[in-house]
């Protein structure tokens, strides 16, 4: 497919090779249309390429985007498929000013959350995703956890909806840790399908 006025960032002088191992693609309008920009690796400032999102193709890898630039505000996690609004990746608005390539995927993830910081209280270990964080946590509330393996999205509120954040292979201390404003969960998803 042909696009007019497309602009490819490679991070490696062998560009084929790599070119063909992650791919996500930014376009300013709806549904594919308008200018778009190709991306193949860690970018902290997006704004130079394009000056709004509004929909995006991730052909290969795992991504998580981040409304400002050098990878902070809003967080949204994609995985590969076609996002033809910004309500799909459930963005709050046509933001996208960095992207960071997600390289911790593993397929035997495993993570434990703890109802307080440091590691203690309660504890849950998780290998798969929890809808309703309630029905196996007797608390929406998480201040510490140990991603054992893989990499993980915390969701603000119930079946994947609200805020997202990422956490990666490491220990997690207090929540502020993983940039939370609070302690509240309320689904935990594995980053797979890669």
């Amino acid at each position: 497919e042909a696009h007019s006025n497309v602009h490819i960032i490679y991070p490696h002088t062998d560009k084929t090779s790599y070119y063909h191992l992650y791919l996500i693609i930014f376009y300013e309008d709806r549904n594919f249309e308008g200018e778009c920009f190709e991306c193949s690796s860690d970018c902290p400032e997006l704004s130079s390429h394009f000056s709004r999102c509004n929909s995006i193709r991730v052909e290969s890898g795992c991504w998580v985007l981040y409304e400002r630039p050098n990878y902070t505000g809003y967080q949204y996690v994609l995985t590969r498929g076609e996002y033809p609004e910004y309500h799909f990746w459930m963005g709050y608005n046509d933001s996208i000013s960095s992207c960071r390539l997600i390289r911790t995927v593993s397929s035997s993830p495993r993570i434990r959350i703890y109802e307080r910081a440091d590691f203690s209280g309660q504890m849950l270990e998780l290998t798969d995703d929890v809808p309703l964080l309630v029905d196996r946590f007797s608390r929406r509330e998480i201040h510490s956890c140990n991603v054992l393996d893989g990499a993980w999205v915390f969701y603000e509120h119930p079946n994947y909806r609200g805020r997202q954040y990422l956490l990666e292979r490491g220990e997690y201390r207090r929540f502020t840790e993983w940039n939370a404003l609070h302690s509240t969960v309320g689904s935990i998803r594995r980053v797979q399908d890669c």
